[in-house]
């Protein structure tokens, strides 16, 4: 940071600080973990010497408090992976079901926007295409902040929801599928070969809220990946380069995840294992009736608090999937 040509990039120079401050963050957090733990140490003696109940029993809440303190904390030592650390691209796509799931998907829009507002991170939307009734047939964000995708790489799946429907006047139960994609946004200097002859680049006017010229100029872009199939969309900006440079990154992010997938298929085939990545292959389960329940299927981490879950606390579902993932590896090292 002291080099003279350090503000020369500026959007370099800003990732290096955030990543500077995060670095300062976990130093400033172990030496208050330590201030805690020495405190409690002199609060131990105090109780051994003068046996007084009110304070045996002050120096337990302030043990599991701490104890609740040092797992945060070493959850995220533990995203050590490459791209653990970048911001993350999270897209909601409705499964069949017409508006019932299109409901479901804004309900989980606005679950991530609360965890992500409940960290600190910063939440744009990328693009956003409303329901024709109620909620959205899909949407991209773009979650900022130290170790975003760490954290949100836990998400990735289908999420399946039973309800009375409020959109069914007989009162029946429905079943509703939402499918979350979550990739990390990939820097430039990560090689990602895509040519221009392969892309096929289309521009519309963008459909959500934004003023009246957002809606009146052909701004938003979708770009269209010929080989792979793989389509972004952008339509967050006014002008019609800066949503196609946006568009780009979410590209490469795709085409980066999607490399990634492939060479885990192939050493999931040289190993013998199978890996069902049916629609129906649901990570966790949202169970408003007959009972109040939250379940993950990979994990069997679940609460009957639906209604915190739905306002942003995720962290227990997330903790338990990383550590298992954690466990997981150390077993085949």
């Amino acid at each position: 940071m002291s080099a003279p040509d350090f503000w020369d990039d500026n959007e370099k120079a800003q990732k290096l600080i955030a990543e500077m401050n995060a670095i300062k963050g976990s130093i400033d957090q172990l030496q208050a973990l330590t201030a805690e733990y020495e405190d409690l140490e002199l609060m131990m003696e105090l109780v051994q010497e003068e046996n007084d109940e009110s304070l045996a029993s002050e120096l337990t809440s302030g043990i599991t408090a701490l104890v609740k303190k040092l797992e945060g904390f070493e959850l995220q030592l533990l995203l050590s992976q490459p791209y653990d650390k970048l911001n993350a691209i999270l897209e909601l796509h409705p499964g069949a079901g017409g508006t019932e799931s299109q409901d479901w998907a804004e309900m989980l829009l606005r679950m991530y926007r609360r965890w992500a507002e409940k960290r600190g991170f910063k939440v744009e939307v990328l693009d956003y295409l409303p329901g024709d009734e109620a909620g959205v047939k899909s949407v991209t964000l773009l979650i900022q902040g130290y170790n975003a995708y760490g954290y949100l790489k836990a998400e990735k799946g289908v999420h399946r929801l039973v309800r009375i429907s409020p959109f069914d006047s007989s009162g029946r139960r429905h079943t509703s599928f939402v499918s979350c994609d979550i990739m990390p946004e990939i820097d430039d200097d990560v090689e990602i070969e895509i040519r221009t002859e392969d892309l096929k680049v289309d521009t519309y006017r963008a459909s959500g809220a934004g003023g009246q010229h957002i809606n009146t100029t052909d701004s938003a872009v979708r770009i269209t990946h010929m080989p792979t199939g793989v389509v972004v969309s952008c339509q967050t900006e006014r002008s019609q380069i800066k949503n196609r440079d946006r568009a780009m990154k979410m590209l490469r992010s795709k085409l980066y995840e999607k490399k990634i997938e492939e060479q885990q298929k192939q050493l999931a085939e040289i190993r013998g294992e199978v890996a069902d990545i049916a629609w129906g292959s649901q990570i966790r389960s949202y169970v408003f009736h007959p009972y109040s329940m939250v379940k993950d299927h990979r994990t069997g981490e679940e609460t009957g608090n639906v209604g915190a879950v739905m306002d942003g606390d995720l962290d227990p579902f997330i903790d338990a999937y990383l550590r298992g993932r954690i466990n997981k590896k150390d077993r085949e090292e």
